[in-house]
């Protein structure tokens, strides 16, 4: 198992979250349509500083332009059992639909696989969620249940059906668009 505390992609980089981060994590997690899908949120300031005080480097990740250096994201890689993780991000609501969640995910699944070792990595989104879906789809994951009513969606406040996503190391081998 190789940790990395930064990965890269063609226009991002993926680095440790830092305190001065803050303003840019608070800018999307304190607002409400920006987390409506999330499990958390939407954040006080003192939520914000804690998840970054929280962070832990080599699994979570400040999602940076590589041009400007600016964060417009957050997003992690969590080992659940043996060989088994699941990802998971989120984006400033002005960064959605340029494919900068399907470059991220992609880069996490690669460090999954080739640096981690892992056997099977795993994502969940609300059902209502597009964007995530379409994400874990542009990653190479494959979607394996609908659970009725499983997340409790607290921007909306009801519950909300959720899809769950895999990929396995085989599978990921054999994906002719990997790093």
């Amino acid at each position: 198992m190789n940790i990395k505390e930064e990965l890269s992609s063609k226009r991002l980089i993926l680095r440790p979250l830092r305190e001065d981060d803050f303003a840019a994590v608070h800018s999307w997690s304190s607002i409400p349509d920006n987390v409506r899908f999330m499990d958390w949120g939407p954040n006080r300031e003192e939520n914000t500083r804690e998840f970054i005080r929280s962070a832990k480097p080599g699994y979570d990740f400040a999602v940076t332009l590589k041009s400007t250096g600016q964060v417009i994201g957050s997003c992690g890689i969590y080992p659940k059992q043996k060989e088994t993780a699941e990802v998971g991000w989120i984006l400033h609501r002005d960064y959605w639909q340029q494919a900068f969640g399907s470059e991220l995910a992609r880069a996490l699944v690669d460090y999954g696989f080739r640096d981690l070792k892992l056997h099977r990595i795993t994502s969940t989104c609300d059902a209502a969620n597009y964007g995530s879906y379409r994400v874990m789809e542009n990653a190479g994951m494959r979607r394996e249940a609908v659970q009725l009513l499983a997340r409790w969606n607290r921007v909306d406040e009801k519950w909300a059906d959720q899809y769950r996503y895999a990929i396995l190391a085989g599978e990921y081998e054999i994906l002719p668009d990997r790093h």
